[in-house]
């Protein structure tokens, strides 16, 4: 126990009552109305499970990308906001934060409309920096390590809140593999450069990620999705769907079985449950809302060829120095 939220290993994270099963809410949510998106965001973290102590330190991780002017890409600011105004009138102490490979979070967060969004309730968004340094596999049966947030190491909780989305890299990505926004800035960019290439190295990494961090449960806007591509670039997909669990990787297995698609095609998925990870198999969960029969995903298209992300040396550079300068001027 850290500070009254419940640990939990890897192994175990995400279970609720009986060991095999994990508990994943659902709730229908048609469009980002202020209120309809706060009843469906309260009506899914009261039914997963998680409880927060009074008290404690929680990290609200949304998906902050800089590449889309519309904002498609990143998390939805009601849903940010509701996810904050939950954990206050629990008494929970709110930091929200990512660290774009490129840009700033403040920055995203501006341009978005989140930084306005969380204002009145005395938040701002800040950089996930302080890098200390994870032990992860290198892909060649050997350990690397990468720099993650402090900040995301020393909370006592996490909550993902990530944007159900297409990737070309990943096929499709959400609860889990948005933890890979806690790693710090331009290293995200380098490993993506240096793990891309391979899928199933990519999707190590990122369990490996997973595994290091503090006890993550995770609510997805899946309410409008972004398809046929991704990181960036995509089209809307209005799903209507908002979800929460104590286990993201059980979220993320549900949300993918819901637009149709199976382990063998999500690199990230299937890597977690090689690994054992609970809560991956849609089959062996309790829906205490609605099933994931109730909502349509047909029609959601997903990339066809996966292939590398990765960046050119010069971009990564230009990023660097906007981030030096940044800091000298900050």
């Amino acid at each position: 126990m850290t500070d009254g939220v419940q640990d939990a290993s890897p192994g175990t994270r995400g279970l609720q009552g009986d060991a095999a099963r994990a508990v994943v809410a659902l709730a229908r949510c048609s469009g980002y109305d202020r209120l309809a998106v706060e009843a469906a965001v309260s009506a899914v973290l009261d039914a997963s499970g998680w409880r927060p102590a009074c008290g404690a330190r929680v990290l609200v991780k949304p998906n902050l990308l800089r590449f889309q002017p519309s904002g498609l890409c990143c998390t939805h600011p009601e849903v940010v906001r509701a996810a904050c105004v939950w954990l206050q009138a629990h008494g929970v102490h709110v930091t929200v934060g990512d660290s774009p490979a490129f840009g700033t979070a403040q920055g995203v967060a501006a341009r978005i409309g989140l930084a306005d969004a969380l204002a009145p309730l005395g938040l701002a968004v800040i950089q996930l920096d302080g890098p200390r340094q994870v032990e992860v596999a290198d892909g060649g049966g050997g350990t690397t390590t990468i720099g993650v947030s402090r900040h995301a190491l020393d909370a006592d909780a996490i909550l993902s809140v990530p944007r159900l989305k297409a990737h070309c890299q990943m096929r499709v990505t959400c609860a889990v593999k948005n933890l890979f926004g806690c790693v710090c800035g331009v290293r995200k960019a380098l490993a993506h450069t240096t793990h891309g290439a391979d899928t199933r190295v990519f999707g190590g990494l990122v369990a490996d990620i997973f595994a290091a961090l503090p006890p993550v449960a995770a609510l997805c806007d899946a309410v409008t999705c972004m398809h046929v591509t991704g990181p960036a670039g995509g089209e809307p997909f209005g799903l209507g769907l908002m979800g929460a669990s104590v286990s993201p990787a059980a979220l993320d297995a549900v949300c993918c079985s819901v637009i149709g698609l199976d382990p063998s095609v999500v690199p990230l998925w299937g890597e977690m449950r090689r690994r054992g990870f609970p809560g991956t198999d849609p089959a062996d969960m309790d829906y205490p809302l609605e099933g994931p029969s109730a909502f349509d995903g047909r029609g959601f298209v997903v990339p066809g060829v996966l292939k590398d992300v990765s960046f050119a040396p010069g971009v990564l550079l230009r990023s660097l120095c906007r981030r030096v300068l940044s800091s000298l001027r900050g």
